[in-house]
């Protein structure tokens, strides 16, 4: 495990955090992570603003502050399961939700809130959507998606007609209440609260879990070691339009320490109390602490049958009887006296805990999931076995350490015993592949943790574990930011390669709904390493292809209404495939032509992205001659019969479109002004595709095709292609093991890449800005605010320059996320 960035503050605040203030972190499934600052005014001590800072991993430096407008200190962050809203609550009862404005993650505004005057919130959760997946280490090896991560029956908290999941957040106070915002389909909210039990008791520390059943349960605690830990069922629901809130009184525990002799008085507080995880309720983390030390239990709910007395056990049975049973926590383990627990992080990955998938996971040395993370006094980090609390992993931080050349303070807090820099929130990534946390310096951490611990591994499990870790973001949708940070260089090929042979196994169905996200993926792979740079070049391209050629088709409408057999769409890709006429006009004799037949504004003002399509296919075959080695990009398309096919279909339908609305042809600048450019294009085009069609063995280009193509540089003037937008995200500079430094506000800081970039990478100061999207040039220095891609730096206007409903549309498919499922981020002009 080692650290991978510090973020410091560019300007601290004179007034340090004290130990007494409570820091908090989440992270999202979309890698944005949020926390916590209280910062106090120089003049005046009372006047303290609390602030909620949020940050995309992949541009830490540009930090997103919010002044939260709570009134007192932040308790609670807790994001959504879509990693879109946030909400957050305070020692005042107030609770409010955050959401992007205009789906940007650098700009947030709360748009909802509900509020106990007086009553701190100790702890919060959103309502469970009913989705929850389990992954199978044991069937890792399983070539089918479906059976390594497996659907499993969980019901929603609360349904809506249809069995729809109704969203809201519950919360628990220290009074002991209970408060539950349910989310109307309208925008409404719904409140209502309730005591948790009738003799309401001081909460000092709670948590939240949920159970298959769709109930809702509550661990709470007054703070003393000596007093039981209470557990609550809790059932939300709806009756005439109102919130209703139902509670009931579970087994309850006293921790093992108290009951101890030699350790009775020894820790008189407890200082954290978790659930292991989200879905389950029955097994529990508990924290005891004193001022120098602290112990930590874990306990199982078990069913045990009850003891029958003596005086019955003669009695003949009755057939079908069965013994009674009672639900009864047991401890499972606990660990020796251990340094103080300052945060304690738990694993969000779903890891099933099965005796056979922990044995494989043993075996395979398959950790992500099953370490739990204690932070401590001292400014270590354990990792230890979720059920068995072994250690599994450390980190030994210091003051000394994580202080920058030339800084004294760290030295003399060092001399004079001052407090030890230490986390005070700790929270683990989506796939358990990383940890950020905050110390008592405000400052903000991020380390790696490595899939099996640190223990040595073949190259090969290596890889299995990671392709495993990509395949489960894949399907789930999360963000693979955590698990790029533990690729190497040399990995990437393997990876790339095994990855595409997993989902070339998948079903058909399955295939259409990952389509555009194996390509993402493979894109985000291919930036670490120099040799596979090009090809990133090749995966944005192609995803770009696949949604102009969806978005061409989508247009295309039937002559007659009701006609029983395919769309246009399909019955062009049929003859396309089926006709290998190198004549363009010989193939559209058979489409019927009506069927093309759209308005000139729709064809006019999508010119642009057409003009992509035919620069794309130019580009391609005068490049073919030159693609003697991978490094070149295109040189994916080359053997890439699906996307040369579906240029193919294009440029039909772009010559049917030239017959009615000539404006919206591509233009090419040609040498002779007889020449039919579509028509050459077109005829060298098919060539290629017969060389590496799907349905015949892969064939050399012959040598007739490649002089053609050597001549198209004469003929019509090749553009420059600048496909891949320029990323300046923070993941390719930490595939060394060394520490970087980073402050919020100074991107400049970072340090160089190792190997000199490609040139295809490279933008001279004076080129020309590119908007990705909608393929049109911004200027050298452009004067409209802008957005980019967090995950792949993709740039495009803020506001659209268009008023035509066809490029709205088209406009409107990525105003949630970028072309390859990355979240958006406003930067300003001078920085396109």
């Amino acid at each position: 495990m080692e650290l991978a960035y510090v973020c410091e503050w560019e300007k601290r605040p004179k007034s340090t955090h004290c130990p007494s203030i409570p820091l908090v972190c989440s992270w999202s499934c979309r890698n944005l992570v949020a926390f916590t600052t209280d910062l106090k005014n120089e003049d005046d001590d009372k006047d303290v603003s609390h602030m909620i800072h949020i940050i995309d991993t992949e541009h830490p430096w540009d930090v997103y502050s919010i002044n939260s407008g709570h009134t007192e200190v932040i308790s609670c962050l807790e994001w959504d399961q879509s990693g879109s809203r946030l909400l957050s609550a305070d020692g005042d009862g107030q609770i409010k939700c955050w959401s992007m404005s205009d789906h940007l993650v650098n700009s947030w505004e709360s748009v909802l809130s509900s509020s106990l005057d007086g009553d701190p919130i100790v702890a919060l959760s959103w309502l469970h959507n009913g989705v929850k997946l389990a992954l199978h280490v044991e069937m890792s090896g399983s070539t089918n998606f479906g059976e390594k991560f497996s659907r499993v029956k969980f019901s929603p908290s609360l349904t809506l007609f249809g069995g729809k999941p109704m969203e809201g957040w519950m919360a628990v106070t220290v009074s002991g209440l209970v408060t539950v915002s349910l989310l109307k389909p309208g925008g409404a909210l719904l409140t209502a609260s309730e005591s948790l039990c009738r003799l309401r008791g001081r909460v000092a520390l709670a948590d939240i879990a949920f159970t298959g059943g769709g109930n809702i349960v509550v661990a709470a605690t007054d703070g003393s070691s000596s007093s039981p830990v209470q557990f609550y069922k809790v059932v939300v629901s709806v009756v005439s339009e109102k919130c209703r809130i139902d509670t009931e009184l579970l087994p309850s525990l006293f921790l093992r320490c108290t009951t101890d002799p030699l350790r009775r008085e020894k820790y008189p507080a407890v200082t954290h109390l978790k659930f292991l995880t989200r879905e389950n309720s029955e097994q529990v983390l508990l924290c005891a602490s004193n001022q120098s030390g602290s112990i930590v239990e874990c306990w199982s709910l078990r069913k045990e049958g009850l003891p029958v007395n003596n005086i019955f056990q003669h009695r003949s049975p009755v057939v079908g009887e069965k013994q009674p049973t009672i639900l009864k926590w047991r401890i499972l383990t606990t660990t020796n006296d251990l340094e103080r627990v300052s945060a304690v992080a738990l694993p969000k990955l779903p890891i099933s805990i099965s005796n056979t998938d922990l044995k494989v996971a043993s075996d395979t040395k398959f950790c992500p999931g099953l370490g739990l993370a204690l932070a401590f006094h001292d400014g270590s980090i354990q990792i230890l076995h979720r059920l068995s609390l072994h250690t599994m992993g450390v980190f030994y931080g210091s003051s000394s350490s994580n202080q920058r050349p030339g800084d004294e303070s760290a030295l003399k807090r060092q001399r004079t015993g001052g407090p030890a820099l230490h986390f005070k929130a700790l929270q683990f990534s989506w796939t358990s592949l990383a940890l950020c946390g905050v110390d008592n310096h405000g400052k903000l951490h991020m380390l790696r943790v490595s899939p099996s611990m640190g223990q040595v591994l073949e190259m090969n499990t290596t890889l299995r574990h990671l392709l495993f870790l990509l395949e489960y973001c894949m399907v789930t949708g999360y963000d693979w930011w955590d698990v790029l940070l533990h690729v190497q260089p040399t990995m990437v090929h393997n990876l790339v390669e095994k990855l595409h042979e997993e989902y070339m196994r998948q079903n058909q169905a399955l295939q259409q709904v990952l389509a555009t996200r194996i390509v993402a993926v493979k894109a985000s792979l291919c930036k670490l390493s120099t040799a596979t740079a090009a090809r990133a070049c090749d995966f944005h391209a192609k995803l770009l292809l696949i949604a102009i050629s969806s978005t061409l088709k989508s247009l295309l409408r039937p002559h007659v209404l009701n006609t029983p057999d395919k769309s246009p769409g399909d019955r062009l890709t049929e003859i396309c495939a089926k006709n290998t006429d190198t004549d363009i006009d010989k193939v559209m004799i058979n489409l019927k032509t009506e069927d093309f037949v759209l308005d000139g504004p729709p064809l006019q003002s999508l010119q642009q992205l057409i003009q992509w399509v035919g620069d794309f296919v130019l580009y391609l075959l005068a490049n073919l001659p030159n693609q003697g080695s991978m490094v070149r990009p295109g040189f994916g398309f080359m053997r890439d019969g699906a996307s040369l096919g579906m240029l193919r279909e294009m440029l039909v339908m772009i010559r049917i479109w030239g017959l009615l609305k000539p404006g919206c042809l591509p233009t090419f600048t040609a040498t002779s002004d007889n020449q039919d450019s579509m028509q050459l294009l077109f005829r060298l085009l098919t060539k290629l595709w017969i060389c590496s069609r799907d349905d015949g063995p892969p064939q050399e280009p012959d040598e007739t095709l490649i002089d053609e193509c050597c001549l198209l540089p004469s003929q019509l003037l090749v553009p420059s292609m600048d496909w891949l937008p320029v990323n300046d995200g923070i993941i390719v500079k930490l595939q060394g093991k060394h520490p970087l430094r980073l402050q919020f506000g100074k991107a400049s800081s970072l340090p160089g890449g190792g190997a000199a970039p490609l040139e295809v990478f490279t933008r001279s100061p004076g080129s020309q800005k590119m908007d990705n999207l909608r393929c049109v040039h911004m200027g050298v220095t452009p004067t409209e605010e802008s957005k980019a891609c967090t995950r792949c730096g993709c740039v495009t206007m803020l506001r659209s320059p268009n008023k035509t409903n066809a490029m709205k549309q088209w406009e409107q498919r990525w105003i949630k996320n970028c072309l390859c499922g990355g979240l958006w981020r406003r930067i300003p002009p001078t920085l396109t």
